[in-house]
């Protein structure tokens, strides 16, 4: 391995056609057995002294945490579009580039987003338990009847790549797709869309809600009692974005009381242990934070990561660089 391979240390283990990458063109410590909290990635930092650091959302990175990186490291690649797991505001003024995986994971995401808007529509979970627990008589015409969504009004909070990935797919279902973003999309990116400036006023148009949007600045739900209570009696809610986005309790007392028809999750306020009392529920459809879980998806982020560090060594510009 020449002297002059990048060197890098990474968070956890990546899929092994990274691996692979890693061993042929980095230099690199052998990968994590389970991903490494916080303070054991200090500690190697110290130990190895790399250029670069990769991470995923597992292994966050606070202020304190940043203040005590040396000062070899130059850039830390996140293995995710989000970064609500990193303090960017301390990486930029330490001087450490930052770069995540955008685009490589939209259309995963957006496929996962209509499986939640199905299953959730059309009581996919209620089914899949009464068949596993024991299907004993035939249903009738009037039981467990679920929503059809052809034809339905499809409402998008965050008109990014992945929610107009999701609107490309929701129009195959012959949907009218409404959406509120910070700012209106130019006519092609809009393809038809009814753009609302106010996220009250497209609530009670809804049938169906996804949401596609960061976690608000203040940390606030932006499903919350009143939101919630804006959306017609028996809409489907559905969230493959940030848990901090809905109020979890607010959403249980709707689905309790029928005012949501049901809801589908992949992500929740407490990870990786959700409300028990809220997964419980039998109108709800869960999947475990895995928009992005497909063979294909994860493999181009862990690539996508590593060209960013290769970049970096080339003097090159990052091909995703998250910008202050």
């Amino acid at each position: 391995m020449p002297t002059t391979a990048p060197r890098l240390i990474r968070s956890i283990r990546l899929l092994d056609a990274a691996e692979a990458r890693i061993a042929s063109e980095f230099t690199a410590p052998p990968p994590p057995q389970s991903p490494l909290a916080t303070d054991a990635l200090l500690a190697l930092a110290h130990e190895y002294q790399p250029t670069a650091m990769l991470v995923t959302h597992m292994t966050p990175l606070r202020a304190a945490d940043i203040a005590a990186l040396p000062e070899c490291v130059k850039l830390v690649a996140t293995v995710s579009v989000g970064l609500d797991h990193l303090d960017l505001a301390a990486l930029h003024a330490r001087g450490i580039t930052v770069s995540n995986t955008p685009d490589v994971l939209t259309d995963c995401n957006a496929d996962l987003s209509m499986m939640l808007i199905l299953a959730a529509s059309r009581r996919a979970a209620e089914y899949f338990t009464l068949v596993k627990t024991g299907w004993t008589r035939p249903l009738g015409l009037g039981d467990m009847l679920g929503h059809r969504v052809t034809g339905k009004r499809l409402g998008i909070v965050g008109m990014g790549r992945i929610g107009q990935a999701v609107a490309r797919r929701a129009r195959g279902f012959d949907m009218e797709i409404l959406y509120h973003n910070r700012s209106r999309l130019p006519p092609e990116h809009e393809a038809g869309a009814t753009y609302y400036a106010q996220l009250e006023d497209m609530l009670p148009q809804c049938d169906i809600l996804t949401l596609h949007a960061p976690a608000q600045s203040s940390g606030a739900p932006l499903m919350d009692e009143r939101t919630l209570s804006l959306l017609p009696r028996g809409a489907v809610l559905v969230n493959a974005a940030r848990g901090k986005l809905v109020d979890e309790s607010a959403l249980m007392n709707a689905l309790r009381s029928g005012h949501l028809a049901g809801a589908g999750l992949d992500v929740y306020q407490t990870e990786p242990n959700p409300n028990p009392e809220l997964v419980a529920m039998p109108n709800v459809f869960t999947t475990p934070h895995t928009g992005s879980a497909t063979v294909e998806t994860r493999t181009a982020m862990c690539m996508l990561a590593l060209d960013n560090v290769a970049a970096l060594a080339a003097g090159r510009p990052l091909p995703s660089r998250v910008t202050p």
